[in-house]
């Protein structure tokens, strides 16, 4: 992953749209993956395979629960300015009404009903600490995080209740164990069926 400094042009405005304006307006590589993580534009490299297959294997089960007029979105760009953060989650359930709704390319965290972060091994400190943080200060309801690089062995962990910066952790399970989503969802997610490796 590299990352580019968010420092102001001489020429243009400060703070927080003038880094989404850099964001929106640079010609980045192809296939990557750009983010603004507390005020820093991140390039990281398109998912390995095993990452893609955790995503369409929670999606799929996902959309046997989810109402006719939510969607799920994989390039989706959710903005948190109070944490200079633009995300971009590897899974977004919203209503469509979000996105139909806003125009150009990032919609209000504040309207995801679930996130989901699938760590790679140069991420995975951002998805635990920074974009946590950030999903919670926007009061996104449930973030699932699958970290493949946890450092006691491949874990999903289910974080809720947000308050302020913070979630609280309703459930830890290591791969292999199935994981409950609660209400709206009411999903059991068989970990077994994710690549640890």
């Amino acid at each position: 992953m590299s990352a580019l400094a968010a420092e102001p042009h001489p020429d243009a405005g400060n703070g927080w749209e003038d880094l989404v304006r850099r964001w929106e307006s640079m010609d980045w590589p192809e296939g990557c993956k750009v983010e603004i993580i507390e005020g820093i534009i991140t390039v990281a490299p398109s998912p390995a395979n095993q990452h893609n297959g955790i995503a369409e294997e929670i999606q799929r089960r996902l959309y046997r629960v989810i109402p006719e007029d939510w969607g799920i979105y994989q390039t989706q760009a959710v903005a948190i300015p109070a944490r200079a953060g633009m995300y971009v989650p590897d899974l977004l359930v919203a209503p469509k009404a979000a996105l139909r709704e806003s125009s150009g390319h990032f919609i209000p965290a504040a309207e995801a009903e679930l996130v989901v972060e699938i760590t790679s091994r140069s991420n995975a400190n951002h998805d635990r600490i920074a974009k946590a943080a950030g999903y919670a200060t926007a009061g996104v309801p449930l973030y699932l995080l699958v970290d493949r690089w946890a450092p006691g062995g491949p874990t999903v962990t289910l974080y809720g209740q947000p308050a302020s910066d913070v979630y609280r952790v309703l459930r830890a399970v290591p791969f292999g164990e199935k994981i409950h989503l609660p209400a709206p969802f009411d999903l059991t997610l068989d970990t077994a069926e994710f690549p640890s490796a």
